[in-house]
């Protein structure tokens, strides 16, 4: 990784502070950054798209993280797409996939890649349709090693269960086989009903065990849901200073508020994969009936290895209408907000909507960013409060959603 990509994951969850006991976790959990953190995203795109209602005459600003969010909103077929990321494997993984859905002959052979992400053919498909077509430095990064394996190669090992969001997950599974948790309660369900018995049977107790209470107390316990050190201070103080409640209340969300065959963020939770079956519940890019739109849009998708706020800082003014941040203002420092929003505000056209995440349940920037700033723009309570309840991945407390007010 290059040091300017080290410096500007430093920047973004550290500040560069000097080094001290408060900061050593902050620190890990940036080094973290460097390899793959999201094989899938946890943040639902469906609900995102209904907020913000896209056009195809949206220019669109986003986090790439894992690209499941970047490749759903081309099923909207937008004008472009400018996604940027930290990670030089979240920019990597973003553009294989925009590639992929241009040369695989079909559906079946993207699904098989990035949906089952298991099968024994991927790395044939890859080297076939895909390799001879990336740029030198990406071929080299595909036929570089993770671990004692090359990167392409996850592809039809359970490409899912790699970086850090797949270890973390199987440390839970670890943990619930330990407990005797038996996942096909959850899986075979078939109301509402049945997913709640489950969760009251197999889940809610867990979080009582002293092993559980004692892991979730840590910081470090949920870096591998992306959740930086500030981030895991929002989510305790939603209960007073005690992350437990919390935790149980938003797992119960998962695994009892959306029916079982409409939420992949379940059955991640439960497999670390989708559907084995390939007939289950997958982010909109995945699915068959959009795949010829994802191919379309596809050339309109540009990713950079970048902070938003710098790649803002070079576009014109008023060129851009839609903004998704996902939940990296938990990050950022009062004059990293004020910098993005300044710049944000400045790129807008009339009509363009922000759209974010926070850990916490309470918007985050009344008092931190300038109210000369925010008044330019306003709150809609009624989307943010909808996009929040049909948010599947259920891990975040509140979903925001702010547009342009004309002036």
């Amino acid at each position: 990784m290059s040091d300017t990509t080290q410096a500007l994951i430093g920047e973004a969850v550290y500040q560069n502070r000097r080094w001290s006991f408060d900061t050593v976790s902050d620190r890990v959990f940036a080094r973290l950054f460097r390899g793959l953190v999201y094989p899938q995203i946890w943040e639902d795109p469906v609900c995102d798209m209904a907020a913000l209602d896209l056009t195809a005459e949206d220019d669109i600003v986003c986090i790439a993280s894992g690209g499941c969010n970047v490749m759903s909103y081309l099923t909207a077929s937008p004008a472009s797409v400018t996604a940027v990321d930290l990670s030089p494997w979240h920019v990597e993984l973003n553009r294989l996939k925009l590639l992929a859905a241009q040369v695989l002959p079909d559906h079946a052979a993207f699904y098989d890649i990035f949906g089952h992400a298991d099968r024994p053919g991927n790395e044939a498909l890859f080297d076939r349709y895909i390799l001879r077509r990336l740029d030198p430095e990406a071929r080299a990064f595909w036929q570089g090693r993770h671990g004692i394996v090359r990167r392409k190669a996850l592809f039809s090992r359970g490409f899912h269960r790699y970086g850090v969001l797949g270890s973390f997950l199987g440390a839970v599974h670890l943990v619930t086989r330990l407990a005797g948790v038996r996942w096909d309660g959850l899986l075979t369900a078939t109301t509402l009903e049945e997913q709640r018995a489950f969760f009251d049977a197999e889940i809610a107790p867990l979080y009582d065990t002293r092993l559980v209470r004692f892991a979730a107390r840590r910081r470090a316990s949920l870096f591998g849901l992306g959740i930086p050190p500030a981030q895991y201070d929002k989510l305790a103080a939603d209960a007073g200073g005690d992350v437990i409640p919390v935790l149980r209340e938003r797992t119960r969300k998962l695994f009892c508020d959306f029916p079982i065959g409409e939420n992949y963020f379940a059955w991640q939770a439960a497999t670390r994969a989708y559907k084995p079956e390939g007939d289950g519940p997958v982010p909109p890019y995945l699915e068959p009936q959009h795949f010829e739109a994802v191919r379309a849009a596809a050339p309109r998708v540009t990713v950079w290895n970048r902070s938003i706020t710098d790649v803002l800082a070079e576009a014109p003014a008023g060129s851009k209408s839609v903004y998704v941040l996902l939940d990296a203002q938990d990050w950022m420092s009062d004059a990293q907000l004020t910098a993005l929003w300044e710049e944000i505000t400045r790129t807008a056209r009339p009509g363009a909507r922000v759209l974010f995440r926070t850990g916490g349940a309470a918007d985050i920037l009344p008092g931190r960013v300038p109210q000369a700033l925010l008044a330019q723009w306003g709150y809609d309570e009624a989307a943010s409060a909808t996009a929040f309840a049909t948010d599947r991945s259920a891990i975040y407390g509140g979903v925001h959603l702010y547009r342009k007010v004309a002036a």
